[in-house]
């Protein structure tokens, strides 16, 4: 059973080693934990539905309140203290859980003939407030696609699968492997999202070196709107105008709903391996990075993290020990204080992967890397899908943790790193009512591009004694950091989407001109607003 409060299965917690627990609190303080509200307590708050009945329909949906309640948020920490506090606020009217593409037409009828609000939901992993209703004279039916959970087709010629839009990545995968295929799309969120939420957000998976993010795996479709179906061929390129498969991609819902996804997909690799090395500081780590993507080394996936990050998870990973025995080894080899670790993934055949090795080692001695082998890429590789549990052991702490991440090309990496991290170290230090709080801040570089790179960035701050102050706070983090981000030459959303939380920074990136045509583009397929209203679109 998922959580109704936050992350993943409710049987499986992810402890926090007492190492990790003296570090934080070192760094930002003791912590008191708040009292999280309980599942029938908020049950109690739901109202009655103000769906209209009807007879084509009323067999889909369900309006029981905890069913609504559990629809109700997505994962953004603003949602998990709404719904901890036991005021999560507007709740769905009902949930729909259609099969097939013909059910969730009927759907879309109904939503028109009776004037009622639809959000698609696939595993509700969205950080951004993709799924949470607003208020409104009208009613809101969240579709949930998690029946549409299969494989329907698989072109071994062509090597293009056809998915049903609410199969999570694991059914993905497994489905595929049972043929011999992967996709390869391994987003964090990857144990529960689903592959139509991967293309209405422009999702991005860990090992994008490799397979590419998901505008580059998406190869058609079939969506129902309002005005009808639109079906996108799967064509290998063309140049016959505008491409309709980039509209859909991170349209977030606004112009239909996608129901049938066809990807390209892979053979299964021979062998896969993750590597780390160390670097003694952040310039020649950068560089290495830079110089790795630049060359078209066939990496599967990289990621560096800065020194305060390297420092933090070498300290969350347990065997003290065994950490203290290495880190003396790489202080004798030149990587001590201000160390920065990389990781990187070889995926492919035995020679692909031995070239690839032996050229990123190269590059990384040149930097002064110091090679410590995969014993430490297994661990990343083991924990990669479950890092986000350990919110919850944070949560119980006192703490909360958030992240934000954009992407900017090469040439201002350090600054909007730079502007990201000092703005969240310093921010709660500017409001009366946190002027003595700290902020743990630590970044990595997480995907990678010859243009630039994404940064992604943590944050850690100890929870407030009231909920509404703790959302202040966070709210405050949030709001200054993306302002300094869409100012700075970054986007507002690498790979999380625009939701609602993010609408609001959108014009600074796309401009005039370009919103006006992202709301034309939404007008025609849903004149009325009656799809997801309030995301990617204030």
């Amino acid at each position: 059973m998922r959580r109704w409060n936050g992350w993943g299965d409710e049987q499986f917690n992810l402890e926090l080693p007492a190492q990790g627990q003296s570090f934080l609190s070192e760094r930002v303080g003791a912590a008191k934990p708040l009292t999280d509200a309980t599942l029938e307590s908020v049950c109690a708050k739901v109202p009655e539905t103000r769906l209209p009945a009807d007879t084509q329909v009323d067999a889909l949906i369900d309006t029981s309140p905890e069913t609504r309640v559990r629809h109700a948020r997505g994962q953004s920490l603003a949602d998990w203290l709404a719904l901890r506090s036991g005021e999560p606020g507007v709740f769905p009217d009902g949930v729909a859980n259609p099969d097939s593409s013909l059910e969730v037409q009927s759907l879309l009828h109904y939503a028109r003939n009776h004037n009622v609000e639809l959000i698609p939901y696939g595993g509700g992993t969205s950080v951004v407030g993709h799924i949470n209703p607003v208020a409104g004279d009208r009613p809101v039916l969240t579709v949930d696609m998690g029946k549409m959970n299969r494989l329907i087709d698989l072109d071994k010629d062509s090597q293009i699968a056809t998915f049903g839009a609410g199969t999570p990545g694991p059914l993905v995968e497994s489905q595929l492997r049972a043929h011999g295929y992967t996709l390869g799309h391994f987003p964090q969120s990857f144990e529960l999202s689903t592959i139509g939420g991967w293309v209405a957000s422009r999702s991005s998976g860990q090992q994008s070196l490799r397979y590419g993010r998901i505008e580059q795996l998406f190869a058609g479709g079939r969506i129902e709107t309002l005005k009808g179906t639109l079906n996108i061929p799967t064509i290998p390129a063309s140049s016959a105008g505008p491409d309709v498969r980039e509209m859909i991609l991170g349209s977030e819902g606004r112009l239909g709903m996608v129901t049938d996804v066809k990807v390209r997909v892979t053979p299964l690799p021979e062998q896969e391996s993750f590597h780390v090395v160390f670097f003694p500081d952040w310039d020649s780590a950068r560089t290495a990075c830079r110089t790795l993507v630049q060359s078209r080394v066939q990496l599967s996936m990289l990621r560096l993290s800065n020194a305060i990050e390297t420092e933090t998870q070498l300290a969350l990973a347990g065997q003290p020990h065994l950490i203290g025995l290495m880190e003396k080894l790489l202080s004798w080899r030149g990587a001590s204080d201000g160390k920065c670790m990389m990781t990187f993934g070889l995926t492919g055949s035995k020679h692909q992967c031995a070239s690839a090795r032996q050229e990123a080692k190269r590059i990384c001695s040149e930097h002064k890397g110091v090679y410590t082998g995969t014993r430490l890429g297994k661990k990343w590789a083991e924990k990669r899908f479950t890092m986000p549990y350990l919110r919850e052991a944070l949560w119980h702490l006192g703490y909360a943790v958030d992240t934000l991440e954009t992407a900017t090309d090469w040439d201002n990496v350090d600054n909007l790193l730079g502007l990201m991290e000092n703005n969240l170290r310093t921010a709660l230090q500017s409001r009366a009512e946190s002027r003595d709080e700290r902020t743990h801040v630590f970044t990595h570089l997480s995907h990678f591009y010859s243009q630039g790179c994404s940064i992604y960035t943590t944050y850690v701050f100890r929870v407030a004694d009231s909920y509404s102050e703790t959302l202040a706070r966070w709210q405050h983090l949030k709001n200054t950091t993306s302002e300094l981000i869409v100012n700075n030459r970054g986007t507002i959303s690498h790979q999380h989407g625009v939701g609602k939380d993010h609408a609001p920074f959108l014009p600074v990136e796309k401009g005039e001109l370009g919103m006006l045509a992202i709301h034309a583009l939404s007008n025609t397929f849903d004149p009325e607003g009656l799809l997801n209203p309030g995301t990617l679109l204030e």
